[in-house]
């Protein structure tokens, strides 16, 4: 039972929680600016995160290693939010940015070869290869056909998915090499006050900073809130002490496959042969690495 938790469950939830990232954002960002949404969202974040703080009593550390967790929150919190919130902004669906962010595993898995000297065996290269595969077929199946809306956006919002993707990859690998001895509320703590300094800035000079406060906004802010940047994120960490930084990022390929049957069911996104079967070979792909037995 307890295998099942820590194998299954668990991921399983992650990925949940973590695709809803997007449509949260698709909800909320016609009401604000994207810095000015992940400064609110930050700062609501860290109001809770104090408070539970205190209740369990958490230990915070060093200077060196709170110095540590300020990268990580800058790469994994502030780049890679911050550029999937503008890519989605100026025109790149939600859906699309879920399939750019999605290659992380192969970019996280290259560097955890050269800066963690991960053993990467052919098998798990084979799943991350799969995934790979998977996830350019169900780029094919946006890009694909007349008249489809995910086949024209603005160059530039290419430019703002792959800042999160290096984003999210880097601060992955940074995470698990510099930051896993560190109390898990306290670190995450540290990492949202970077980033939310980080948004700031950004919504101080980039942005008007204007926000509509409609129920559409405020409910989608408290499911980012709650759902995503603690749920999610303390799940994320949770993972990386306990697996390889290549296995944990392989969980990001089941991303866009279950983003997009969540935008068939809340804006009905049809799915067609190709993106059904890009599901199936990266749930393959994912399946290869994380079940990949660890030498004993």
């Amino acid at each position: 039972m307890r295998s099942f938790f820590y194998s299954f469950f668990v991921p399983a939830l992650f990925v949940w929680l973590w695709s809803t990232g997007f449509i949260g954002a698709k909800y909320g960002l016609p009401y604000a600016e994207p810095f000015t949404l992940l400064l609110i969202r930050m700062l609501l974040t860290l109001g809770l995160l104090v408070v539970l703080a205190g209740l369990l009593k958490a230990r915070w550390p060093g200077w060196r290693a709170a110095g540590h967790l300020t990268v990580t929150g800058l790469l994994v919190h502030g780049c890679y939010l911050g550029g999937v919130y503008y890519a989605i902004q100026d025109g790149m669906p939600s859906g699309i940015v879920s399939l750019v962010v999605g290659l992380q595993p192969l970019v996280t898995a290259g560097v955890a070869v050269f800066v963690l000297k991960e053993a990467i065996s052919w098998r798990q290269w084979l799943g991350l290869g799969l995934g790979l595969v998977g996830v350019t077929l169900v780029l094919l199946e946006k890009f694909g056909g007349a008249g489809n809306p995910g086949a024209a956006f603005p160059l530039w919002t290419l430019i703002w998915a792959l800042l999160a993707l290096a984003g999210i990859s880097l601060g992955t690998v940074y995470q698990k090499r510099h930051g896993t001895g560190a109390d898990l509320v306290a670190g995450t703590i540290i990492q949202y006050g970077a980033a939310a300094l980080f948004f700031a800035a950004g919504a101080l000079v980039l942005e008007t900073r204007e926000v509509v406060w409609s129920l559409q906004l405020q409910l989608s802010m408290a499911w980012l809130v709650l759902g995503v940047s603690i749920g999610a994120i303390l799940l994320l960490m949770w993972l990386i002490r306990r697996g390889a930084a290549s296995q944990v990022a392989s969980l990001f390929y089941l991303v866009p496959p279950v983003t997009a049957l969540e935008a068939f069911w809340l804006f009905d996104e049809r799915l067609g042969v190709l993106a059904i079967a890009g599901g199936i070979v990266s749930i393959t792909g994912v399946a290869l690495v994380v079940s990949q037995k660890r030498p004993g």
